[in-house]
């Protein structure tokens, strides 16, 4: 598979190597599945990711979590590192351009995503959590931004941009120019993680606000995330008219309509997305 060629079978019958994919409901939770290596990411997975986001029609909402008690170690050393050692110029901008997809898949996909993060979150998978709409961690978890460990510059697949939209440009540029470990209470109170949870229980309450959020009204959410993304670049003015814009096309939907009978006669609405 790739991602010029995304699947188009329903989420819950998309099998991986090296990813698990479990549909509830309306929450689709992607488990990375390697935990013998603390589930490194590989040039295949980069695929799989994208592929699964940008087949995301039918599922509200998204948990991305890690298996055995580590969230992503990064590249696999052997399988991705080795091979870039050995590429020319040419095959590793393809490389860098194509693991700047899957950011691009996560932030284009209209769902929420929510991050569940324990243990190890390093290099691409620090990067996948930081990609995620909403990340709840644990005291132990390890989030590094370490590119400049191995020789590369902190500005990968978006971090540059998307980091101190999140913690701020100075802690940014302290992550990313050492790449030390930022430690679950440190990320808690940088604002890098909404909130700690402990590691029996990070996985379902991630699920449970994945759920909340499936429950709302998701053209209107879809309609959030869009505008979050494209105002970071516009005027304060331009920002207010895009936002009357944006807003007008929620009054038209179905779900305004039910919120509004279901406040009059005193309920709780239902919303079903259109």
């Amino acid at each position: 598979m790739s991602a010029a060629n995304p699947v188009t079978l329903p989420l819950k019958d998309y099998r991986a190597r090296h990813i698990r994919l479990a549909v509830a409901g309306k929450v689709a939770t992607i488990t990375l599945d390697r935990p013998d290596k603390k589930n490194p990411i590989t040039f295949e997975s980069y695929t799989e990711i994208v592929d699964l986001f940008r087949a995301a029609a039918k599922e509200k909402a998204f948990v991305v979590t890690g298996a055995g008690g580590n969230f992503c170690s990064g590249g696999d050393v052997f399988e991705i590192i080795k091979p870039l050692v050995e590429m020319e110029a040419g095959e590793l901008l393809d490389f860098t351009r194509m693991t700047g997809e899957v950011v691009k898949a996560m932030r284009a996909c209209p769902q929420p995503i929510i991050a569940a993060v324990d243990g190890v979150c390093a290099g691409a998978g620090a990067i996948l959590a930081m990609a995620c709409d909403i990340r709840l961690g644990t005291p132990g978890a390890k989030v590094a931004f370490l590119f400049n460990r191995v020789g590369l510059a902190g500005c990968d697949m978006g971090a540059c941009a998307i980091l101190p939209r999140i913690i701020g440009a100075g802690r940014a540029a302290e992550l990313l120019y050492t790449g030390r470990v930022l430690a679950g209470a440190e990320a808690e109170r940088w604002g890098f993680f909404n909130r700690l949870a402990t590691p029996d229980a990070v996985l379902t309450q991630a699920q449970q606000l994945a759920a909340e959020l499936a429950a709302g009204p998701t053209f209107a959410n879809a309609m959030t995330k869009r505008m979050l993304d494209m105002e970071w670049a516009m005027s304060v003015e331009s920002a207010i008219e895009a936002e009357a814009v944006a807003q007008a096309l929620c009054m038209e939907t179905k779900d305004f309509a039910r919120a509004f009978r279901a406040f009059a006669a005193k309920q709780k609405p239902v919303f079903e997305g259109n």
